[in-house]
């Protein structure tokens, strides 16, 4: 296991994050995530701090709240030291029913990190993160009551997940003028079957030195080995009931046909060589790995060990290449003699 500094911070994070969606399901979306009782979300943290992994990821509102609580007792449960672990949890669902009780207000944001707070049986957040967009509240609110926490000992780094790149480059303008707890991460999908995060958000990422977390690596399962374009229906994932994230089926086929030449040379299952990929992207600072099984986990952590040669990567970019769009093809189009001037000097 490797660790990445997470954006412009001192802060070392595991290169492969436990993600926790899988704990405490019991009906609805998160009945189909996953169902894991505490006995098993015990075994899983175990397993991945055995393996090096000292980044968890949860959120307030996975199985509204039950996947806090159960990380919580896992972390008192094995013993573990709250110092050697970087904890990680998000904002924004709703958690009850009135007006207030959701979103990325000053007020939902510090009712929920207390909230937090008390599932996790913690003192502190190591990463607080604003899960998604909320078009009623102004970025300004939202990052002052993100301040507050970390000025009051509560948070001690803030992120963001599935924001626009406008959306992020402009908090990070507002932290930066106002001299407010800075933006060091976005929480957001990537992978081999939707490289869509390519076209706006990377290149912000990498202008203004943020980490990226990737989340759902194996598209929802899609990249996991169990799918073919002769039967969609194989296999029993999570996708059999839950169809998400959106997949472009033709071209994700088409990936998945590269891969699996790559992983058998490499005597590895699909699944690493879709996080291996990962890995291998400068941007990414830490992919998120979530399971039900205590195998699946074990296939998933022995990706680090995956080396992909530029030949492969070669062959997986050429399968999962996004079709070129507008504004990007006249960019490059206009850029070619400034880059070939920079690159020879003439």
């Amino acid at each position: 296991m490797r660790y990445r500094q997470l954006g412009p911070s001192g802060l070392f994070v595991s290169e492969l994050c436990l993600g926790t969606m899988t704990f405490g399901g019991s009906e609805g979306m998160w009945g189909q995530i996953g169902q894991l009782r505490q006995a098993e979300a015990d075994a899983l943290l175990k397993a991945a701090v055995d393996a090096g992994v000292n980044f968890i990821d949860t959120a307030n509102i996975y199985a509204q709240g039950e996947s806090e609580r159960i990380l919580g007792r896992a972390v008192r449960n094995l013993g573990l030291s709250r110092d050697d672990l970087v904890i990680a949890t998000k904002v924004l669902g709703p958690m009850g029913e009135g007006p207030n009780a959701c979103g990325a207000s000053r007020k939902h944001i510090l009712d929920q990190c207390k909230a937090s707070l008390t599932r996790l049986q913690l003192d502190h957040i190591d990463l607080y993160q604003i899960h998604g967009f909320d078009s009623a509240t102004p970025i300004v609110e939202t990052l002052e009551a993100l301040d507050t926490l970390v000025r009051a000992g509560h948070v001690r780094y803030i992120g963001l997940s599935n924001w626009a790149a406008w959306q992020i480059v402009k908090a990070v303008g507002i932290a930066e003028a106002r001299k407010l707890a800075p933006i060091l991460s976005l929480q957001a999908y990537y992978t081999l079957a939707g490289r869509d995060l390519e076209r706006e958000v990377v290149p912000m990422l990498q202008s203004e030195g943020l980490g990226l977390m990737v989340w759902s690596p194996l598209a929802g399962g899609f990249l996991s080995g169990k799918y073919s374009r002769e039967d969609e229906a194989a296999g029993d994932g999570r996708r059999a009931t839950f169809d998400f994230p959106p997949v472009e089926r033709d071209r994700g086929y088409g990936v998945i046909e590269a891969m699996r030449p790559i992983a058998a040379s490499h005597g590895v299952s699909v699944a690493q060589i879709a996080l291996a990929w990962l890995l291998h992207q400068p941007v990414v600072t830490s992919v998120i790995i979530g399971a039900k099984r205590p195998h699946q986990l074990a296939d998933n952590l022995a990706a680090v060990d995956v080396r992909l040669s530029a030949e492969d990567l070669s062959v997986l970019d050429e399968a999962s290449r996004l079709p070129a769009e507008y504004p990007g093809w006249m960019l490059e189009r206009q850029d070619e003699y400034r880059a070939h001037m920079m690159e020879t000097g003439r």
